[in-house]
């Protein structure tokens, strides 16, 4: 349990990447603040993880609207007395190319993805100031974020602009003890995101051809198999713990080799 007597707020806590990050941030001692813009995804995590004999608070909030920001953040500290881990995790996924995408949705998928990780980051570091213990600060980003994705322009755009986020609010705030640092995930296993939906009790049907959509992506990573969000918690956990003491302002590839592929090769073959 290294993480036992934490408290980790984590944004973004659907099944899928955030409710995994969450899941093994609980496993490993630490109570969770569960938000999200959707109040069942914050409810189901937090219900399963208090389930599971953890410490849990659901907190339904608008990661773009800074009163709602500062009230989850009351809210982690009431409840808790304090937040040690902030994990941002919140995005929307909107896949549309520079010509065929609206100034509106544009400012839409950057002000979640980048505009919450500033109010949230803001704010939790504030607390983390004002106790004076330090605390642990993680960005989750995407392997689209590191490459020219098409068709997906302010996603990239906004999670590469989060990497550097990452690096100067690490250079800003490593005098108050606050090391911040990024967590790139790549194409997910899709199974295990269906399996925690079940197990937080909703009534889940698995889309025929799934595996064989994903196959493009496995094909092409040279692990030649997709991480699962269980992976990035233990990646998140390693991050948020005293063994990463000596990290600040870097970002942890948990994405099967697949940003360190030269182009040109093509694992499969």
């Amino acid at each position: 349990m290294i993480l036992k007597d934490k408290v980790a707020l984590v944004t973004g806590t659907s099944p899928n990447i955030g409710g995994g990050i969450a899941e093994g941030l609980a496993e490993a001692g630490a109570a969770i603040v569960a938000v999200d813009a959707r109040a069942e995804n914050a409810a189901d995590c937090a219900r399963y993880v208090n389930g599971a004999g953890g410490r849990a608070i659901a907190v339904t909030a608008d990661v773009t609207d800074e009163a709602q920001v500062k009230a989850a953040v009351n809210a982690a500290a009431e409840a808790f007395g304090k937040v040690d881990i902030l994990v941002n995790n919140a995005a929307i996924f909107n896949k549309k190319g520079v010509i065929e995408m609206s100034f509106l949705e544009w400012q839409q998928q950057t002000g979640i993805i980048l505009g919450g990780a500033f109010l949230f980051t803001k704010h939790v570091a504030s607390l983390m100031i004002g106790r004076g213990a330090g605390g642990a600060i993680i960005n989750i980003i995407s392997t689209a974020g590191h490459q020219g994705e098409p068709g997906n322009i302010a996603y990239s755009t906004a999670k590469c602009g989060l990497i550097n986020f990452t690096r100067s609010a690490a250079m800003e705030l490593v005098r108050h003890g606050i090391r911040v640092n990024s967590l790139t995930p790549t194409a997910t296993d899709p199974s295990e995101s269906f399996d925690r939906a079940e197990r937080w009790g909703r009534a889940v049907t698995r889309p025929e051809g799934l595996a064989d959509r994903m196959k493009a992506f496995r094909s092409r990573v040279p692990m030649q198999k997709l991480p699962r969000p269980s992976d990035y918690g233990h990646a998140a956990v390693f991050l948020a713990s005293d063994g990463a003491a000596m990290i600040t302002g870097t970002d942890l590839r948990v994405d099967a080799g697949a940003i360190a592929r030269y182009w040109a090769w093509d694992p499969s073959s």
